[in-house]
Formats: C-alpha cells, structure tokens, sequence
C-alpha cells in the first residue's frame, strides 16, 4: 500500500488534534475579557467609589446588580435573534454599544448615574456573550470544542490578572473613574478587532427560536437551573469579597488585587488540563466539578479569618470554577448547534438574574452574619448545581 493510501487510515481524533485552533478564538478570548473586566471590577473598587460617592458599600454594589439585570434582559429578549441576524455582526454592534455605557461610567457624577450606566452596559454584554459562546463552538475544529472553549474562558482570566487586579493598583495610586477609563479604551479596541477581522456571517432565514421554546429542547432546563445556583454563588461571594478583606481584615485595597488574581491564575492554569477533560467529554463530569466548587465554599469558611489562607482558597476556587463553566458550556452547546444563539441566550440571561439575585441577596446575609456565612450559603447552592447536572 503506497504511502497517500496509508494516510487515509490515520484515526479522526488524531486529525482534530493537529488542527490549529482559529485565530478568531484569540479575538473572542478578548472580547470576554473586555466583558469580564466590566463586570468584576466593582467589587475590589467599591471601598474607593463609596467615599467618593458618599454612599455605603452595599449601595455602590446596586450598580454592579443593575449589570447583571441589563445582561439577563437582552441575553433573554433579544440573544435569540443572534442564530438570525449572525453573531460577527452582533457582536459588532454591542460592544459599540459597549464602549459608550463605560464612557459614561468613568463620569458618572452620582450613584443613579452610575447604575443607568452599569444597566446599559448590561444590555449589551447580554448579547455579547451568548454571540461569542457560540461562536467558540462554532470555529472549534471538530473533536477540540472543549479545549477552545477553555481558550475563550481564560479572557475571564485575562479580566481578573490584567483588569481586575489592576484597577484596584489605579484606584489607589489614581482614582476610580481612571478604572472605567482603562475598561472603555479596552472596549474601543476589541470593536475595532471585530470590525476589522474579516469574518462576516450568511443571512440565515431561520425563525428565531422564542426563550419559551429553547427552554424545552431537552435538558437544557436541567443545566439552567445547575447554572442559576453556580453564579448566584459566585457572584454572592464574589461581590463582598472586596469588602471583607478591607474592612474585616484591615487590608488595602490593592490586596484585594492579590487576591483577585490569584483566582485568575488558578482559573487559567485550568486550560492546560482541557485537553484531558476532552478525551474524558463522553463522562458526565459536570457534578464532580460543582461538587469540587461546593468543597471550595467550605474551606472558605475557616479560611476567612486569614488573608493568607484566603490567597489559597483562591487559587483552587478559580481552578474549580473554570472546570465548572466549562463543561458547562460545552454541554449546553451541544444540545442543538442550530440553536446556540437562544439557548446560549437563555444561560447568559440564567447567568446574570443569578448575579443580580445572588449580589442582593448576599447582602444582608454578609451584613448581618459575616463573609463565613455567605461562603457557607454559596456552598449549598452548589450542592443544588451539582445534582441538577448529575443526570
């Protein structure tokens, strides 16, 4: 047999992994870390924007709800048009949109300013995201969809070492408003990368698929309700982990930097085990990786007495979380490729009602009890994720 014929014989898995993950995967990672930025960047700021504001920290924290809130409402309402319209072309679209709600964040004179801003940056992150979710899967080369998806995730850790932890370095040494600054010339330039890529999408005459009909495609209220109680437990937490650290432990404002990006570290140091994780996609692994995000919570409660043990907590949470998201992603993807626009639709608007839901909720809960107390809630949320995934 001559050597082209042997070559027919090389095993398609084999094939999939020489394939080079697109460069559009690159620019999508940027795009979530432009989104990313935006929404954690309250959180280790909030000390800083409560003096300068004359509000209470729980008050500056509304702004960050009322993100949420505007990214549930579009990923719900208007995602569903991106299988339609093309998602190149509405991502194009937000992060214009994008640009000038941050513009108007930096000079927001007032707490409500502040908030109207935060809610229409909401509105377009809730369509950016379902559009770039579906686009990873979509530029994935057959067999590798779960390790671009991890490549897409690190923007999060991209948000987290180069976003978040140092805003909390430019609110310091500068002011909050230089944060919003820096997050709207990074949204500038993930437009232009979007608008100058090349990448165009086909009229597609398909109806767009009603939240109501996404929602009964099968399993995907099941996954929903895993991912509702994941990110209501993160963001819970997430949201007054700033706030303990400054005020319960005597930290600087920079600390929480630290900690910020030691998450990120642990959350992009995860991409390196994707690979694994891909071999192993037949398993339901999801209910192990929320339960590992459970065990996290646990430890958190012992551990927020010490900001050193806290910078540990912080890596695993971050290495636990990113397995999590992931294989979630990947799941909800995978249920009708022809429908990832809506369906993605449906987990950003899960996503962020849980934010909005978790930040206010978590509130009077680390007001009254204490950060241990709502790590230990967030825990049981994900004792609730991890056996609505188990099926």
């Amino acid at each position: 047999m001559s050597n082209n014929d042997q070559s027919i014989l090389v095993p398609a898995s084999a094939l999939a992994l020489d394939a080079r993950i697109p460069p559009a995967a690159f620019i999508l990672t940027g795009a979530v870390a432009v989104i990313g930025s935006n929404s954690l960047v309250l959180s280790p700021i909030a000390p800083e924007v409560s003096q300068s504001l004359g509000i209470s920290v729980q008050g500056v924290m509304i702004a960050s709800a009322a993100f949420g809130l505007g990214t549930a409402a579009s990923a719900l309402f208007l995602a569903r048009y991106i299988d339609r319209v093309g998602a190149w072309r509405m991502l194009r679209i937000a992060f214009a949109v994008l640009a000038a709600a941050l513009a108007a964040s930096a000079f927001a004179p007032v707490a409500a300013v502040l908030a109207a801003a935060q809610l229409i940056a909401g509105l377009a992150a809730g369509i950016a995201l379902p559009a770039i979710y579906s686009s990873a899967a979509a530029v994935a080369p057959p067999g590798r969809e779960t390790e671009t998806v991890g490549i897409v995730l690190t923007g999060w850790t991209l948000s987290l070492v180069a976003g978040v932890s140092l805003s909390a370095v430019l609110a310091d040494y500068l002011h909050w408003r230089a944060v919003f600054g820096a997050v709207f010339l990074l949204a500038v330039g993930a437009f232009l990368a979007l608008a100058f890529n090349g990448r165009r999408d086909a009229p597609s005459d398909t109806p767009a698929m009603s939240p109501i009909a996404a929602l009964r495609l099968p399993g995907v209220a099941r996954l929903l309700v895993a991912c509702g109680a994941f990110m209501a437990a993160f963001y819970g937490v997430y949201a007054y982990l700033g706030d303990h650290l400054t005020n319960g432990l005597g930290r600087p404002v920079s600390a929480n930097g630290l900690t910020t990006l030691t998450y990120g570290i642990g959350f992009g140091a995860a991409v390196f085990l994707d690979r694994m994780l891909q071999a192993l996609s037949a398993r339901n692994l999801l209910p192990f990786a929320f339960a590992a995000v459970a065990a996290v919570y646990v430890a958190m409660v012992p551990a927020s007495a010490s900001y050193g043990a806290m910078l540990a907590v912080a890596l695993a949470w971050g290495l636990a979380n990113h397995f999590g998201l992931n294989m979630l992603i990947v799941r909800l993807t995978a249920i009708d490729p022809a429908r990832r626009g809506a369906i993605m639709g449906l987990n950003s608007a899960t996503t962020y009602l849980a934010a909005f839901a978790g930040t206010l909720s978590f509130g009077p809960l680390y007001t009254g009890f204490g950060f241990a107390a709502a790590a230990g809630a967030a825990a049981f949320l994900m004792v609730i994720s991890a056996l609505a995934a188990a099926r």
